[in-house]
């Protein structure tokens, strides 16, 4: 697959209680440190099998959602080029809600909502 699916995130109105609920549910590790970002200013980074890269499945991360977005459900698709990949999106009748993004010491990222109104993200790697 040229473009694959690298990392899956939660949004929502508390980011703490995510991590303890599928902490409990699943027994993934969540961390405890905080990373923030691209108007999310709280981020739990989620390694299902605690290990980084995982054995087994993708890594992700629940956040907190900015005043007046309930959150949503995602997952990010790797791409060369995030912006070039917005401009595609557009073009076959996605809407781009953010980005390109720098993440602070992290990647660029992107998210869209696809012609049905699902929202994906898009990341291309730090080098």
């Amino acid at each position: 697959m040229p473009h694959p699916v690298v990392h899956f995130e939660i949004i929502g109105q508390d980011p703490d209680a995510l991590g303890k609920f599928y902490r409990e549910a699943f027994g993934w590790h969540v961390s405890e440190a905080q990373a923030g970002g691209s108007g999310v200013p709280r981020y739990l980074l989620v390694m299902p099998d605690g290990e980084q890269p995982p054995k087994f499945g993708i890594n992700g991360g629940f956040g907190n959602a900015p005043d007046g977005y309930t959150g949503h459900v995602t997952f990010y698709v790797a791409v060369d080029d995030v912006g070039a990949a917005l401009e595609q999106i557009e073009k076959l009748g996605g809407t781009r809600m953010i980005g390109p993004d720098q993440v602070p010491g992290g990647p660029v990222i992107g998210i869209f909502k696809d012609p049905q109104g699902n929202t994906i993200g898009l990341v291309t790697p730090p080098p």
